[in-house]
């Protein structure tokens, strides 16, 4: 893997982790993510019409298509994601999430991309499927249901494994600016949640009102939290740019504990590293 690709991936892990702690300390729901998505369509303007004016792209149907698509499956991610974190712990439902991503990711990669999965990427899947369990507190006999954390991360986690093999294709194939992508997702999430938000308008000022700084810290690193990596992408097999997202999976841990004090930091941190391990193995392959 390319010095330049680790260095765009891992500056967005860290913006990742960071947004993901205000969404969870803010604790809102759809109308939370319209707002800070139409703040970053405002913030990322700019930088949308300097591409349209420098590449100047003509997009045919084809890529108009995986643009629609890519915005479904990042407004269906960001929905999933704030109920997890409405009804479960974000040490818990983050790492599932995030550990179950990059699996689908690279399966997705060989079937639809012709990416090839050597034995040691195949250990390291293995160990991070085995640090998600021990994180989530393992296979239980008797228990009868699995924790909301778990399914949640586990929805959201289906999520970013569908969207990442999507977006790699649609900025690698069809040479879809990577900025304007995701613009476009922030675009589509404003259309689409627009109806929600006017109803719950009241809402959507208390989290202004009382969160503004926090607002504002997610619509400017949610999209660089991506943006990077869809660049990395472009030159970067998906087999080696998901699993090395990972590496927010240790810091939004330690936040989730020390700093929202949902406690057990010794516990969760330990297994939190068993899946950075994993995930070593697998950008080492």
């Amino acid at each position: 893997m390319s010095l330049a690709g680790f260095a765009l991936v891992l500056a967005a892990a860290v913006c990742h982790a960071t947004w993901n702690v205000f969404v969870k300390r803010i604790n809102g729901g759809p109308e939370l993510i319209w707002l800070f998505s139409l703040i970053s369509t405002v913030l990322y303007l700019p930088l949308a019409i300097g591409i349209i004016l420098v590449e100047r792209p003509v997009f045919d149907l084809q890529q108009i298509i995986f643009i629609l698509g890519s915005a479904a499956l990042h407004l269906g991610y960001f929905l999933v994601l704030q109920m997890g974190y409405r009804n479960g712990d974000l040490s818990l439902v983050y790492p599932t999430a995030r550990a179950t991503g990059p699996l689908l990711s690279t399966s997705f990669a060989v079937l639809f991309l012709g990416e090839i999965v050597t034995g040691q990427m195949a250990l390291g899947a293995g160990v991070i499927i085995f640090g998600v369990l021990m994180l989530t507190g393992g296979i239980r006999p008797g228990a009868r249901q699995v924790s909301a954390s778990l399914l949640f991360g586990l929805g959201a986690g289906t999520l970013i494994g569908s969207y990442t093999a999507w977006d790699a294709y649609a900025v690698s194939v069809l040479l879809i600016p990577p900025l304007l992508l995701d613009y476009a997702s922030s675009i589509g999430r404003v259309a689409l949640l627009a109806p929600i938000a006017h109803r719950r308008r009241a809402l959507m000022r208390q989290h202004w009102n009382e969160h503004r700084t926090g607002v504002l810290v997610i619509a400017i690193f949610n999209p660089l939290a991506y943006i990077p990596v869809l660049y990395a992408m472009t030159f970067t097999q998906v087999a080696y740019v998901a699993p090395l997202r990972e590496v927010s999976v240790v810091l939004t841990v330690l936040a989730g504990s020390l700093l929202l004090g949902e406690g057990h930091v010794r516990q969760r941190l330990t297994w939190a590293g068993v899946i950075l391990v994993g995930m070593v193995f697998l950008v080492t392959a």
